[in-house]
């Protein structure tokens, strides 16, 4: 297939490459080693395709809409403080599912490439991670897998008003609290777990380390299904894990990696603060409420549950891909443009392309085939 890049200059076009490259490298061996995308209530391939096909189609305009009206370097740094959706996680995902959709539609001649888009998305994506990090690097991947999310100010509060853990029926408690918020939100996102992010490591002067763990939107939110979560008394939750003895790193999916394992019983200190406040600083959660916050979320799951097991497939996917679509709307909502926004999904490939991919099925096969994982400008495998 013949591209014609006229619209970009020699730099972008190497720079685009660059990018997709990188991106190419770095996705190919995450994907590898993630765990089994399907699961027997939700058809999670399927709709991550549908949203990564609206991307390829929306997200260009939808990226240059944002970025016209706040730059991507100021949205990046915005999202340095707890509670933003302006994440690690939300970066990474933006530059592949646009990627994704790119790849998919283009081998099977669904449409055409793109170039001045694909550019444009990926330089989005690429300041605005910058930005956000400011240390040097696009992603964790690149630091020695490392979020330096929040400053030393957020970083010492969290710290500063931790409280101890002694004793293993604290140690319980806590435990169970994360496992409860952290299964609810993952089915609340559509078995996706960008519900939950952490960040850091952080390293105490004391030697020991801290994560910190932000749990978003757990009561009603854009999803419309979140009404189930009525009662739930926070929107916003920041967990500050104080451990000992423990080696943490932090993936691009705000996933800790730690030695040993299990290790929630090197947890030394707990705090726990909400940034549902009227200027989105944070706010001391006695750790008292735990309890009561854990019923209401069990409430909430089995509600949801229950609906969700209802759902048409169509449904589902429909849901799920309104998940991973909207992943651009935290920055929009930064830049002020959230509303001016169409949304909808599905929507262009709403038809015989939706058709094609609602019935998708996951599987667990590799896909090492030797070729580039996104190739660049101009090219595409034969055949």
């Amino acid at each position: 297939m013949r591209v014609s890049s006229a619209d970009l200059s020699l730099e972008q076009v190497a720079r685009t490459n660059e990018l997709i490259a990188y991106h190419g490298a770095i996705s190919a061996q995450m994907t590898a080693e993630r765990t089994s995308l399907e699961s027997g209530l939700i058809p999670v391939t399927a709709y991550i395709l549908v949203s990564a096909a609206e991307a390829w189609y929306r997200w260009p305009k939808i990226a240059a809409t944002i970025d016209q009206a706040l730059s991507a370097e100021q949205i990046g740094a915005s999202g340095r403080r707890p509670g933003s959706r302006v994440n690690a996680v939300h970066l990474w995902s933006a530059a592949n599912i646009y990627l994704l959709g790119r790849k998919m539609l283009t081998a099977f001649g669904v449409a055409d490439e793109d170039p001045p888009s694909t550019y444009r998305v990926l330089d989005f994506c690429d300041r605005a991670a910058r930005s956000f990090r400011d240390d040097g690097h696009r992603q964790a991947w690149d630091a020695g897998f490392t979020i330096p999310s929040y400053e030393v100010g957020v970083v010492a509060e969290l710290a500063n008003g931790a409280t101890r853990v002694e004793s293993d029926a604290d140690r319980f408690r806590i435990t169970r609290f994360n496992a409860t918020l952290q299964s609810y939100l993952f089915l609340l996102y559509f078995d996706t777990r960008v519900g939950t992010g952490d960040s850091g490591p952080y390293a105490l002067p004391d030697g020991r380390t801290l994560v910190v763990r932000d749990f978003y939107e757990l009561g009603p939110s854009r999803f419309w299904w979140s009404d189930v979560a009525r009662e739930v008394p926070y929107r916003n939750l920041t967990a500050g894990l104080i451990l000992e003895g423990v080696d943490v790193k932090v993936n691009d999916w705000g996933t800790s990696i730690t030695n040993p394992e299990r290790y929630l019983p090197h947890l030394v200190g707990y705090s726990l603060f909400t940034t549902d406040t009227h200027d989105g600083s944070m706010r001391a959660v006695p750790l008292d409420e735990l309890d009561a916050i854990a019923a209401e979320v069990r409430t909430a799951q089995a509600a949801h549950y229950r609906n969700v097991a209802a759902m048409s497939r169509a449904e589902k996917v429909r849901c799920g891909a309104y998940v991973y679509f909207t992943f651009l709307r935290p920055f929009a909502e930064v830049a002020g443009v959230a509303d001016d926004i169409d949304w909808t999904v599905p929507r262009d490939t709403a038809g015989s392309l939706y058709e094609m991919l609602e019935p998708i099925e996951g599987t667990d096969t590799s896909d090492d085939d030797g070729l580039p994982y996104y190739w660049p400008l101009g090219w595409r495998p034969s055949g």
